[in-house]
């Protein structure tokens, strides 16, 4: 195991390269440049140029690229410019929100999820089952900006129960635990849309999963030898119906500390979303590369993990 997981680090090096190729030339591709939206239409043709020089924008694209991969390779991601800070600092200014909002989602989605896709599936066709598919459908199919601002009709706007945006009261200035309750009472809404997507498709995975394994002949055969059915389910049956599931894990790795755009534009969170979109409105190319090399990394972590997992559960996968 330890020579496949050195083996597949070692394979990352020449993929983020690859990947941020591609993204510089995706980038380059975009009409225009950062300095474009900044400068002003009465600046000098000879400024225009000094700007543009200093920047390194005069250089065609495979010079810009090596600057920026040589300065990279010291962890130096460049200066922002819209934030008018280095690129490493935004990100940790405002990664750390997404992934406190991303995380317990996450969590809570998982805890809700399974249980009641493994019922769905022992007890299938029955009431349960189908009220738990239709919510699911909807949980898959309500766009998440609409049903965010519906809650924030609701709770907000209506019967004020809940604050309608941001993470902390205007003006208040709180510590202690009192912060940490006013953090967790604006949390409260995005959280409930953020959750509902993810446990809508955490549990038709789960349940999909689990109808595929009680269907086979091991599961009959523990049956026949007399075993309670919480332990044909739970003991043999759960775990081998997880290992698709773990597929998923792999994939939110990346999506932890990537944000949700929609939901934290719409409640004014202040996570790494809005800045993503902020970045591309501003053609802010040192943020988006740094943005995009840190989502890739993570994809490819997230893979890596699922596959150690994959081994962990089913001890018929062996990494040589």
């Amino acid at each position: 195991m330890k020579n496949y997981v050195l083996r597949r680090l070692l394979q990352m090096i020449p993929i983020l390269i690859g990947v941020s190729i591609l993204i510089f030339l995706i980038i380059q591709m975009a009409p225009g440049d950062p300095l474009s939206l900044q400068m002003d239409p009465h600046m000098s043709a000879e400024t225009k140029a000094e700007l543009r020089s200093k920047y390194n924008f005069d250089k065609n694209p495979v010079v810009q690229y090596g600057i920026w991969a040589g300065k990279a390779l010291k962890g130096d991601f460049g200066q922002s410019f819209y934030y008018k800070q280095p690129v490493g600092k935004v990100m940790k200014t405002y990664i750390w929100n997404s992934f406190r909002l991303s995380i317990i989602s996450f969590i809570l989605a998982i805890i809700i999820s399974i249980p009641i896709g493994v019922v769905s599936a022992t007890k299938q066709y029955s009431g349960f089952d189908y009220f738990f598919t239709v919510f699911a459908l909807i949980g898959i199919s309500i766009p998440s900006f609409f049903f965010g601002m519906l809650l924030m009709k609701w709770f907000a706007v209506d019967l004020h129960w809940l604050p309608v945006a941001g993470m902390h009261t205007a003006g208040a200035k709180l510590s202690g635990i009192s912060n940490f309750l006013d953090v967790l009472k604006h949390m409260i809404l995005p959280l409930i849309v953020l959750t509902l997507a993810s446990l809508a498709s955490f549990m038709r995975y789960t349940r999909s999963s689990m109808l595929e394994v009680i269907r086979q002949d091991y599961i009959r055969t523990a049956r026949a030898k007399g075993l309670k059915e919480k332990v044909v389910i739970y003991r043999h049956a759960l775990k081998n119906a997880m290992i698709p599931v773990i597929t998923l894990f792999g994939f939110w790795l990346p999506a932890l500390f990537s944000g949700a755009i929609i939901t934290e534009t719409i409640f004014g969170w202040p996570g790494i979303g809005p800045v993503i979109l902020k970045a591309v409105n501003g053609r802010d190319y040192p943020l988006l590369m740094g943005i995009n090399m840190l989502l890739a990394l993570l994809v490819l972590l997230g893979n890596l993990l699922a596959d150690i997992i994959y081994a962990a559960i089913d001890p018929r996968i062996r990494y040589q």
